[in-house]
């Protein structure tokens, strides 16, 4: 049991590191690609891209597939068409190989949560879950500093070493994990879409969607732009923007840990508000912090946030309907990567535009704020017994 979960562990570090590799090394891409600041964004956004538009249709699919076979698939797929980045020659040719990996992505990361309640006594579920949850937390703690460390020696070398780490798990997948063929019930053909039609029917899920698409917007435009920010403002080199984001991912680690006993002491419905509502004001001051170290300290407390946030929202989305649980979490998997896609080129527009990070601080309160009265509005925080009776009628 322990290899299996280190095996998930790494699939969702290796995935996340590449996740937002691009961020600390945009300054360096756009001086190498001659790329505008508004078209910049894109960059981040292509990964996002591919794997929003494909989670949707890979999760539903791969329920009646072997899911080791998926998920060494889409390994493979995705460690080439990381190592592919490190030969592009320009935007468009950065652009595709990065789609090329979300896609792969899409297609591997939901294998994970699938497979965690087939290979695991129940009992094991949550503290299985929490360790592979603290994968993603992690690779933004070390994996991408230690990516912008080694851009700082060349840009290509990051695509490189994830793309290897990447075939190397692979081959832990293959001895590893063991064959989970679906059962005859889950062979049958079901529309993939007629599935997300429970969800389409109630107005609590439309609510709760949407608040998770504007949560996710608005923290991933800005943090898809705190490379660019912190070199611009500060005359950061590539790699002191590394030890910047290693600082605000362990805010994220601090967050996934003690976010159990903060929502344990304020329940639900006061963690999300008071957490939003500090990152609300962070948000709006940190354009005009004087300092790196104060950046930092501010930057901190939302990604402390971030940790303790994610994780409930998943939490609500899968009490919307039990029996679905694989679909919803395509769903809120391919929403967390559209909200991506539409932050980074919302970011990389105004950012050009205004000239500086204000706006795009702005506009990361604003969809904070949105998705919070969302939240609200929808009763998820409240209510489990309405969610209940809601998609039983």
């Amino acid at each position: 049991m322990v290899k299996l979960t280190a095996l998930f562990f790494l699939i969702m570090f290796v995935i996340g590191t590449d996740t937002f590799l691009i961020s600390p090394l945009i300054p360096t891409l756009q001086d190498l690609f001659h790329i505008p600041t508004e078209y910049s964004g894109w960059m981040v956004g292509s990964y996002a891209l591919g794997y929003a538009i494909f989670a949707l249709i890979a999760g539903p699919l791969s329920d009646g597939w072997d899911r080791k076979k998926v998920m060494l698939s889409g390994m493979i797929c995705f460690s080439v068409s990381t190592m592919l980045c490190g030969f592009a020659t320009g935007f468009w040719s950065m652009f595709f190989f990065r789609f090329l990996a979300g896609v792969s992505a899409a297609f591997t990361a939901p294998q994970v949560w699938a497979s965690i309640p087939t290979l695991f006594p129940t009992s094991k579920i949550a503290k299985v879950s929490g360790i592979v949850m603290a994968g993603l937390a992690a690779s933004q703690a070390f994996g991408i500093p230690l990516g912008s460390l080694l851009a700082s020696t060349h840009w290509y070398y990051p695509f490189f070493t994830i793309g290897a780490c990447a075939l190397l798990v692979a081959v832990f997948i293959f001895y590893a994990l063991p064959e989970m063929n679906p059962n005859q019930g889950q062979k049958t053909k079901t529309p993939i879409f007629s599935r997300y039609i429970p969800l389409m029917n109630s107005r609590m899920a439309r609510k709760a969607f949407l608040a998770h698409f504007l949560f996710q917007c608005g923290f991933f435009a800005a943090f898809s732009f705190i490379g660019k920010w912190v070199t611009d403002r500060f005359y950061l080199s590539i790699d002191q923007a590394g030890y910047v984001m290693f600082f605000l991912g362990l805010g994220n680690i601090v967050g996934s840990f003690g976010g159990a006993y903060v929502i344990k002491t304020l329940n639900r419905f006061n963690t999300l508000v008071v957490g939003f509502l500090v990152s609300i004001a962070c948000f709006i001051v940190l354009p005009h912090l004087p300092s790196v170290a104060a950046f930092e300290s501010v930057y901190f407390f939302i990604f402390v946030n971030m940790g303790i946030a994610f994780p409930l929202i998943l939490g609500m989305l899968n009490s919307l309907n039990p029996t679905i649980r694989g679909t919803i979490s395509s769903l809120a998997n391919s929403i967390m990567y559209a909200a991506t896609t539409l932050g980074s080129w919302v970011a990389g527009l105004i950012y050009a535009t205004f000239n500086g990070f204000s706006a795009v601080g702005m506009f990361a309160a604003i969809c904070f704020a949105g998705s919070l009265l969302s939240f609200i509005f929808s009763g998820i925080l409240t209510s489990h017994a309405k969610t209940k009776k809601e998609f039983a009628s």
